[in-house]
């Protein structure tokens, strides 16, 4: 294996984790088909557990469900469903374009010789994988105590004459397709949803933590680019030619990284939104179901909506920290041309760096759906949406 495809693996290898373990992972060069077949037999599983219990849910919710607070209380989990499956759709459909950014990647890391450089790109490929830890550990270990604590409780069913204790459902299902209040019913749904929530945190970390390492990756990149307009008027008695040369490789390592930036935005924009309005709306419900039990002290639920809203906040702080990043240094690029000795170039490659600053005037932009910056200041106005809609919700139910 070569250098350059050892520190892209290095850069991407938790990522790969986590998309292999759903079938996520880009197999362009796969030749073998029976390792085809056991990728499609992965999708399919994943697939069907996520339909098996979303699915009864919906008739719950459209048939069953007898007032607002029923309907509200099953919202949350359904709509967390939902946005994973679109995770999920979104990493299974743009696969090769997925393959197209990790092999430009692995060119980044040949076309860079400088140790230095290297080291930057090193550097920046350990934060993208602390970043997919963190993704990680806030997704997956939420979303599975949400599952846990919701399991622990029990709660009693007067059944004829007879009186019974059940686990309620994370994610209720319509009593007519399936009755799960009895044994073994009910242990078995319950072990059914923990899968569920287990495959459903996995696609979101997956999608999250690929988003961030590919946008930390073009930070390194960005970061190696300042380093060459430093370098370009070191040494003064270079030759012209010398110095047209270097800003020749400035430019093009330039529109290598925004050509890298524009697909990441392309793949990205539409699970970036689904990722931005449904936690906004989950966050609402969170506080709205916190709001209804404040009074009852009932530690176990109240716990169990915490990390669910931790998880969430998470979420949408990485889209829009990367979004908010990239977009800064992007700006960078022009404020490091200008600042640089240009004055001491020749005349006909100081007229270059023009182009450079008046293209990094052109603002890039990651986005949710074409339509909402990924910036700080988004994540700032999605938290405070989240409040205002919570309160909506209390003064109208409650």
């Amino acid at each position: 294996m070569s250098n350059s495809k050892r520190a892209c693996d290095y850069s991407l290898q938790f990522s790969r984790w986590f998309l292999k373990s759903i079938g996520a992972w880009p197999q362009i060069n796969a030749v073998s088909l029976g390792y085809k077949t056991m990728i499609l037999l992965q999708i399919f599983i994943c697939s069907s557990i996520i339909a098996v219990t979303t699915i009864p849910c919906i008739f719950y919710v459209l048939f069953e469900a007898e007032n607002i607070q029923k309907k509200l209380s099953t919202l949350g989990p359904f709509l967390n469903r939902f946005m994973s499956t679109i995770h999920y759709w979104v990493l299974l459909k743009r696969s090769d374009d997925i393959h197209k950014l990790i092999q430009h990647m692995e060119k980044d890391w040949s076309l860079v010789q400088k140790t230095d450089d290297r080291e930057v790109m090193l550097q920046h490929a350990k934060f993208g994988r602390f970043v997919t830890i963190i993704c990680g550990i806030m997704m997956q270990g939420a979303c599975l105590l949400f599952g846990l604590l919701q399991s622990m409780k029990t709660v009693t069913i007067v059944f004829g004459n007879e009186t019974f204790t059940t686990h309620p459902l994370t994610c209720p299902i319509y009593s007519k397709i399936i009755d799960t209040r009895f044994t073994p019913i009910n242990e078995f749904t319950l072990v059914l949803q923990q899968l569920v929530i287990l495959v459903i945190s996995t696609c979101t970390v997956g999608g999250c933590s690929l988003a961030a390492v590919f946008a930390i990756h073009a930070c390194g990149q960005l970061n190696v680019l300042y380093a060459w307009l430093r370098e370009l008027v070191e040494n003064r008695t270079e030759k012209n030619y010398k110095a047209e040369q270097k800003l020749a490789a400035i430019v093009e390592h330039h529109l290598r990284i925004l050509s890298f930036i524009s697909q990441l935005e392309s793949i990205m924009h539409k699970p970036a939104f689904v990722e931005l309005t449904g936690c906004t709306i989950i966050m609402c419900l969170l506080g709205y179901y916190t709001a209804t039990i404040w009074d009852t002290h009932d530690m176990t639920k109240l716990t169990s909506y915490l990390f669910p809203y931790l998880s969430m906040s998470f979420n949408i702080f990485i889209f829009c920290y990367i979004g908010g990043i990239v977009t800064e240094q992007c700006k960078l690029v022009g404020e490091m041309a200008y600042m640089t000795d240009w004055y001491n170039l020749h005349h006909t490659t100081a007229r270059g760096l023009i182009l450079i600053i008046a293209r990094s005037n052109n603002v890039v932009k990651i986005t949710a759906g074409k339509l909402f910056h990924l910036s700080i200041a988004t994540f700032g106005d999605v938290i405070k949406t989240s409040v205002v809609y919570c309160n909506f919700l209390r003064t109208m139910t409650m």
